[in-house]
């Protein structure tokens, strides 16, 4: 398979390919008697769990940690521990955009429109660090 169609077939461009290939999560492909890329079926499967990974917030470094450990010892991988590390820190996220919310509703009801002018009065909800 070029490039091209698996960059089609995977949802992505010709240059994340090769942006993938110098980090390492994809495989340098082989080359066609012409120096076409050629990239195994496979590659889109692979093309597709990475781009999953990163839209459940896994960075590209955390994908390649956990490609390599899939590589090197075939089973395992670690998913179950690194899924739950990620669950924790997105809950965490949770709860800071909820407090953030909150306190954005609170302004808003609160009338505060002008910075300066709410930190000075008692009702300001704005949390100010003193």
């Amino acid at each position: 398979m070029r490039s091209g169609q698996l960059a089609d077939a995977a949802g992505v461009n010709q240059q994340t390919l090769r942006y993938y290939e110098r980090r390492g999560l994809l495989d340098p492909p082989q080359r066609s008697p012409g120096g076409h890329r050629l990239y195994p079926t496979e590659a889109v499967t692979l093309l597709r769990v990475i781009k999953t990974a990163q839209r459940l917030g896994f960075t590209l470094n955390e994908v390649a940690d956990l490609l390599d450990a899939f590589r090197r010892r075939r089973s395992g991988a670690g998913l179950q521990a690194r899924a739950s590390d990620k669950l924790t820190e997105v809950e965490q996220k949770l709860a800071d955009l909820t407090v953030i919310r909150d306190t954005l509703r609170a302004a808003i009801s609160a009338g505060c429109d002008d910075l300066i002018a709410c930190a000075g009065t008692s009702c300001c909800p704005l949390p100010f660090a003193e």
